[in-house]
């Protein structure tokens, strides 16, 4: 069998990742065709937007079944399935995405534009105000958005066999979503001033908003799909609780600390939007924080006031600390693994290993 890293992080099962995401959004291009040009063009442009990222998700699925499966005809079995719920996870991310960029008021992604951003830059010559086709782009990613899910649950409801493991897979799969969503609805309310901003309570945030979705669902759903029981699923659960906590907590360090050539945001943007992340909780209980809470949320923050408030985020401490946390998770994720390494296998055992250290030294 290939390496871990060969399998899960490697080129070899990217294409046929992409492959699939495109005959998803093929099909359902065929059937909106018919329905109206305003929904297939939006779906049009949906679509040469999704690929284009690292496919970390679908890859770290289909890495793990290629794992999990150890048989040459068990994996045979299992690939199929594998990479269609991989594109569903990756319809699923893109969806969110969309909802993320409406609510962020967003219109860079990836150092491009996002979608929002290639609407206004099509309806630029449109009868209207700016308002107005903001309001109409902003609207066409929420049901895009909308649509995206219902594609991804479409996929996983097909894949589903019938009886216990297909219930499982499902129940993955809402599961995900609705932590995703309770996240994202505890960040709008930090946002809004309407939850304190303690540091337990941004730190669930955080870990509902992405690790559930982004290391939760892939790994269990390829437990599932290579055949294990609940048991090896609950301990992949885990597994990706922990390291799509830390992932997301990385997220947080690069979007202030970071370099805006490896992560392709501007390096305030978190700032100038008041975004409660783990680091402001941590600053916030510094002495620091008077300097600081002056500038945070400031719309109009300048780059040089921007690398002061920087430089005073990590005189506080709070880049130490959550760094001292990333290391703390991963040492945790991969103490759990090796407690179990005859459950999981020395294959699935060396690519959790190997994605923890490609986690440790990742800039984007």
């Amino acid at each position: 069998m290939t390496t871990a890293t060969g399998v899960a992080f490697g080129p070899s099962i990217t294409t046929d990742i992409e492959s699939e995401v495109r005959r998803a959004l093929d099909s359902r291009a065929d059937r909106l065709a018919p329905l109206g040009s305003a929904a297939a063009h939006a779906w049009d442009l949906a679509s040469r937007c999704v690929l284009g990222g690292k496919l970390l998700r679908p890859r770290l699925l289909v890495g793990a079944v290629d794992a999990l499966t150890g048989s040459e005809q068990r994996n045979a079995e299992a690939r199929g399935p594998a990479v269609r719920i991989a594109a569903a996870i990756e319809l699923l991310h893109f969806a969110f995405l969309l909802h993320d960029d409406v609510i962020d008021r967003d219109l860079m992604r990836r150092g491009r534009p996002n979608f929002i951003a290639l609407l206004l830059e099509e309806w630029e010559e449109d009868d209207g105000g700016s308002a107005s086709r903001l309001h109409a782009a902003r609207s066409t990613a929420t049901l895009v958005g909308d649509l995206l899910l219902s594609t991804a649950h479409q996929i996983f409801f097909r894949e589903a066999t019938p009886g216990e493991a297909g219930q499982r897979l499902l129940e993955a799969l809402d599961q995900a979503v609705l932590e995703s969503v309770s996240g994202e609805l505890t960040d709008v309310a930090l946002s809004a001033g309407r939850v304190r901003p303690e540091l337990a309570e941004v730190v669930e945030m955080s870990r509902q908003k992405t690790a559930t979705y982004s290391f939760e669902l892939p790994l269990r759903s390829a437990a599932i799909l290579s055949g294990r029981g609940p048991e090896v699923e609950a301990l992949l659960g885990q597994v990706g609780d922990l390291l799509g906590l830390a992932y997301q907590l990385q997220d947080d360090l690069l979007s202030v600390f970071g370099e805006p050539d490896d992560h392709g945001k501007d390096p305030y943007s978190d700032l100038r939007e008041g975004k409660e992340t783990a680091v402001i909780a941590i600053a916030r209980r510094s002495t620091a924080w008077p300097l600081i809470e002056p500038h945070f949320g400031a719309g109009d923050l300048s780059a040089a006031e921007g690398a002061a408030v920087r430089s005073l985020l990590t005189e506080s401490g709070a880049e130490n600390d959550i760094r001292a946390l990333i290391v703390e998770l991963s040492v945790n994720a991969r103490d759990l693994v090796f407690t179990e390494p005859d459950l999981l296998g020395p294959d699935m055992v060396m690519l959790i290993d190997d994605l923890i250290e490609t986690l440790d030294g990742r800039r984007s």
